[in-house]
C-alpha cells in the first residue's frame, strides 16, 4: 500500500488512467502512525494534550503556537544539517534551509526595525551567552538586576556559566515601589564601572525605561545588552516600547508571547553583527535547527499582521483585569499592577508562600510558576502570565472567572475532594475556549 508520503505526489503511476490530483505535502508522520510504531509515546503526548486543553495556563513564559507554526517545526528541514550561515555551510543540500533563513532574518529584522538579526539560538539562553561571547571578555565586571529581583540564571547566577566566568553585580528596585531604582543603578556603574550593563528580568511586571539605561551605560562606557525575552512579543505588536533603537544587542526568545516555537534570537546594528553571528556559530552552538528557524520565520509573518497588534494589546489588558481581579480576593500584586503580559502576586496576604499556593493551584488544574519576590526575605511568590488563555480568545470576564477559580483553590486547601470539583469548572472555562479559534476540535491536525 502506497504511503501516505507517496499519495502526495501527482504523477502517475504505472497502470493508472491518468496523474492523481496533488494533496498537501505529508510535513510528518500522522498521529496514528505515532500510535502504532511507539504507543507508549504516543499516550504521554495524548495525556500532554489533555492537559493543555483542559486546564489553565498561566504559565507566564508559555503560549499556545499556530497550525502554521508546528507544520514548520515537523517540516522536512528537521532532517537537515546546517552548520554554518546561507551560502556559506559546511554541508551540502542547503539551499532550501538557507533560504528559508534569510526569510526568517529578513522578517525579524523588518519586524523589529533591526539592522542585523540572528535567528539560530536554540533558546534565550543561547543568545544571552553569545552576546557576552561578542562583547565581553572573561573576567569583566558587568551589572544586571539581582536575581532576588527578577533576574535571570543568565545574569550572574554563580549556577550558571555567566557568574562563573564575568564579575557580576547587582542592582536592585526599590523596596517602597516594586520599580528598578535608577539612581542606585546609575552610583553602581560610576563606581564598579562596567563594561555591560544588563537590562531584563524574568519577573519585572514594568516596562523598563531604555533611554535611562542607555544613558547610564553611555556615561561609564559600557555597552547596553537588553535581554527582552518576555516583552519581545509585546513590542512587535506595539504594545511595549522596543529597546533595538537603545541596545548594542538585544536578546529574546521566540516563544511567549510572540507566539513562535521554542528557541531564542539577537537583534543588533551593522557594527557588532559579525561578532554576534561567530559567537553564535562556531563559537557558542554549531548545527542550526533549521525546522525551529522555519517556524521562526512563520511567527515573524504572523506578528506582522495587524491582527497580532490586536492580540498583544488585549493581553495586556487581560493582565491588568486580571491582577485587579487577584488583588480584590485578597492577593498582593508587586509594583501594584502591570504594563505587561507578566504579574507577580504575593500571596502572603492569604495566609500562603509561593510554593504552596502553586500547588493547591495545580492540583485545581490552574498552572503557573512561583517566582522571588522582592525584599521578601527568601519568601516566593506567584508569576502568572496571560498570554496564552489570551490566545484562547479569553477577555476581561474570564480574567475575573479566573481569579475567582484561583482564589477558591487556594481557600479550600490541599483537600483532594475540593481539587476535583473545582477542576471540573477549570475544564469548563477552558475547554470552552479552543487554543486554536476557528480550528474544530475534530478537525484532524494540519
Amino acid at each position: 500500500m502506497p504511503t501516505a508520503a507517496a499519495d502526495a505526489g501527482a504523477t502517475a503511476q504505472p497502470g493508472t488512467a491518468g496523474p492523481r490530483a496533488p494533496r498537501e505535502p505529508a510535513y510528518g508522520p500522522s498521529a496514528g502512525a505515532l500510535g502504532r510504531q511507539d504507543p507508549e509515546l504516543a499516550a504521554v503526548l495524548a495525556a500532554e494534550e489533555r492537559r493543555q486543553a483542559e486546564g489553565l495556563q498561566l504559565v507566564a513564559a508559555e503560549n499556545f503556537t499556530s497550525p502554521a507554526v508546528l507544520a514548520a517545526l515537523a517540516s522536512p528541514l528537521a532532517n537537515k544539517y546546517a552548520e554554518g550561515y546561507p551560502d556559506a555551510r559546511h554541508h551540502g543540500g542547503c539551499e532550501a534551509a538557507d533560504e528559508a533563513e534569510r526569510i526568517a532574518v529578513r522578517r525579524a529584522c523588518a519586524l523589529f526595525g533591526a539592522e542585523h538579526a540572528n535567528v539560530q539560538p536554540h533558546s534565550g539562553s543561547s543568545a544571552v551567552l553569545a552576546a557576552y561571547a561578542a562583547l565581553l571578555r572573561p573576567g569583566d565586571a558587568v551589572l544586571a538586576l539581582g536575581l532576588a529581583y527578577g533576574g535571570h540564571l543568565t545574569h550572574g547566577s554563580p549556577a550558571n556559566l555567566s557568574g562563573r566566568c564575568f564579575g557580576f553585580t547587582a542592582y536592585r528596585t526599590d523596596p517602597a515601589t516594586g520599580l528598578i531604582d535608577y539612581d542606585q543603578l546609575r552610583d553602581l556603574a560610576r563606581r564598579v564601572r562596567p563594561r555591560a550593563v544588563v537590562c531584563g528580568s524574568i519577573s519585572y511586571p514594568r516596562h523598563p525605561d531604555y533611554a535611562a539605561f542607555r544613558e547610564i551605560a553611555d556615561e561609564c562606557g559600557a555597552c547596553l545588552i537588553v535581554d527582552a525575552a518576555h516583552p519581545i512579543g509585546l513590542v512587535a505588536g506595539g504594545a511595549a516600547p522596543s529597546p533595538v533603537p537603545y541596545a548594542d544587542v538585544v536578546c529574546a526568545t521566540t516563544h511567549k508571547v510572540l507566539r513562535g516555537p521554542r528557541g531564542g534570537m539577537l537583534l543588533c546594528g551593522a557594527e557588532p553583527a559579525e561578532r554576534i553571528d561567530r559567537a553564535v556559530f562556531p563559537f557558542t552552538q554549531s548545527g542550526a535547527q533549521m525546522h525551529s528557524i522555519a517556524a521562526k520565520a512563520v511567527a515573524f509573518g504572523e506578528a506582522a499582521e495587524a491582527d497580532f497588534a490586536e492580540y498583544t494589546g488585549r493581553v495586556v489588558m487581560n493582565a491588568r483585569a486580571l491582577a485587579g481581579a487577584l488583588a480584590e480576593r485578597g492577593a498582593g500584586i508587586v509594583t501594584g499592577g502591570t504594563d505587561t503580559h507578566l504579574i507577580v502576586a504575593d500571596p502572603a496576604p492569604l495566609r500562603l508562600d509561593g510554593r504552596a499556593a502553586k500547588a493547591r493551584l495545580a492540583a485545581a488544574g490552574i498552572v503557573l510558576d512561583s517566582c522571588a519576590l522582592p525584599y521578601g526575605d527568601g519568601r516566593r511568590g506567584l508569576r502568572l502570565g496571560t498570554a496564552a488563555v489570551t490566545t484562547q480568545g479569553m477577555g476581561p470576564g474570564e480574567m475575573d472567572h479566573i481569579a475567582e477559580l484561583c482564589a477558591l483553590a487556594l481557600a479550600e486547601g490541599p483537600h483532594p475532594e475540593a481539587a476535583g470539583r473545582l477542576r471540573g469548572r477549570v475544564r469548563e472555562l477552558a475547554t470552552a475556549f479552543p487554543r486554536f479559534p476557528g480550528i474544530r476540535a475534530d478537525m484532524p491536525p494540519p
